[in-house]
Formats: C-alpha cells, structure tokens, sequence
C-alpha cells in the first residue's frame, strides 16, 4: 500500500479480533513512530507497549471505560518528556513536545494500516492514573493511547467538510 492510499483509507478500528500482533509488524509500527519528525530532532517521545490482558483492563478504566483497550491485543502509549524539548524553553515543554507525539502517532496509525492492523487514536484518559499505572518517570506526559489488532469491523469513511471550506490561498480573506 503506497503512502497516499493508507492516508484516504485508514479509519479509527473500535473492535478488534483476538489476533495477536505480530512481533515483526509490532517492530515495523514502533520504528515508524521513531522516525517522525520532531522540533530540533529532540525526539521526546517514548512508547510504552501494553499486552498484559490486566494491564489493559485497568488502563480501559483509565481511559473512561472505552472498549477498545480491552479488546485489542495491544495498546502502545504514547508518552513525552518534556525536558528533551528544554532546548525551546516552555514552548518546547509544553507544546512542541506533544506535537512530536502527535507526530509520532500518526506515522504509528498509517503504518499499523500498511501492514492490515487496525488502530484508534485515543485522547480520552485519566493521564494521572496511566502514569501511575504504567510507573512513568516524574514529569513525563501521556500523550494518546493506541489500540492496536487486527480488525473485526470496517468503519465508514466519516462525513469531512470540503475542502474548499478549509483551504485560503495567500490570505485569509
């Protein structure tokens, strides 16, 4: 699948087989979260993979009983830390850094789409208690969890305003 293919045809996957991920795919997903840009390549960004079926229960309690926790084989945190984007003072801990992570999490979402995983970017959580969870150092940041299996479902593609509604050309008027 070219790149442009997997960005019109991905969605978010809420359901999920029991198919394990594979280790090699898993590998290919972390790696092209590595290697997504980020400010003055100060790559703050760091992934936390959950398999534990446990684990992931009291993370679907975290992340205010979404299902999609549980249901997916894998779940990959996505956290910052801050103090590597020091470099741009408090812009860099407070907002570049969690663009990093953003970053990082879409090369993560297109290449688990590549390889036939299904995902779903999640930013409804209970940052204290994920970090408590998962033993993050002090000052870190969780930035999304990520749901990641095989798919058992095959979302429509969802209304988007056009374009010509987004799009200004030299100005905004």
């Amino acid at each position: 699948m070219d790149c442009i293919q997997a960005i019109m045809t991905r969605r978010s996957i809420r359901k999920f087989t029991d198919e394990k991920v594979d280790r090699q795919a898993l590998q290919t997903i972390l790696e092209a979260g590595r290697m997504a840009p980020t400010a003055g390549n100060l790559q703050p960004c760091y992934f936390v993979v959950v398999e534990d079926p446990a684990l992931r229960m009291a993370l679907k309690e975290a992340a205010l009983d979404q299902e999609q926790v549980v249901q997916a084989p894998t779940v990959i945190v996505v956290c910052a830390d801050p103090e590597r984007s020091s470099y741009y003072g408090d812009v860099g801990r407070n907002y570049l850094c969690l663009l990093d992570c953003a970053n990082t999490v879409e090369n993560m979402l297109l290449a688990a789409h590549a390889l036939g995983y299904g995902t779903c970017w999640m930013g409804g959580f209970k940052e204290k208690k994920v970090k408590q969870l998962l033993g993050l150092p002090e000052g870190f940041r969780v930035v999304a969890l990520v749901p990641v299996g095989r798919p058992a479902e095959t979302p429509e593609v969802p209304p988007r305003r056009p374009l010509e509604e987004m799009v200004r050309w030299e100005k905004w008027s």
